[in-house]
C-alpha cells in the first residue's frame, strides 16, 4: 500500500473542497491516486466534520450534513466574515440564510418522548404479529 504525504493529502482536500469541488475521477486522473483511496480520504475528512461535498453538484445539491456543518461554522460570524466565508466556499449569503432557516425549521418539529416512541414500537410489533398471522 502506497503512503502519501500530508502535502498531497492537503492538495486533494483543497481540490475536493469548495469552491473547487473537483470530482474524485478528475483528481484521480490528474494525480494518479486510486479513486478508492480518494473516497476513503473524503469519508475520513467528512467524519472529522470537514466540508467536503460528495460531488461537483451546485451548492443546493450538497448533503444535509455538509449544509449543516457550514451553517454551524458560520453561526458566530459577523456580516463581513460571513461574506468572506461564503466567497471562499463558492456560496452566496442568501444560500447560507436559506440553509440556516432550513436547519431552524427542521428543529421546530415536535420530537416524540421516549414513552411515545416505545408505544409506537409496541404497536408496530403487534401489527407485525397480526400480519404474520394473516
Amino acid at each position: 500500500m502506497r503512503r502519501y504525504s500530508e502535502a498531497v493529502r492537503a492538495d486533494v482536500r483543497k481540490r475536493m473542497s469548495p469552491p473547487h469541488r473537483q470530482s474524485v475521477a478528475r483528481i484521480s486522473e490528474a494525480l494518479g491516486i486510486h479513486a478508492i483511496t480518494l473516497y476513503k480520504w473524503r469519508k475520513t475528512w467528512r467524519l472529522q466534520g470537514e466540508v467536503v461535498p460528495a460531488s461537483q453538484k451546485e451548492q443546493e445539491g450538497w448533503s444535509a450534513a455538509d449544509k449543516f456543518t457550514v451553517v454551524l461554522e458560520s453561526a458566530g460570524l459577523n456580516a463581513t466574515e460571513l461574506s468572506a466565508s461564503c466567497r471562499e466556499r463558492g456560496l452566496s449569503p442568501e444560500q447560507m440564510s436559506r440553509w440556516r432557516q432550513a436547519a431552524t425549521d427542521a428543529n421546530a418539529k415536535p420530537v416524540l418522548t421516549m414513552a411515545e416512541q416505545k408505544e409506537l414500537e409496541k404497536l408496530r410489533a403487534q401489527d407485525q404479529c397480526e400480519i404474520k398471522a394473516l
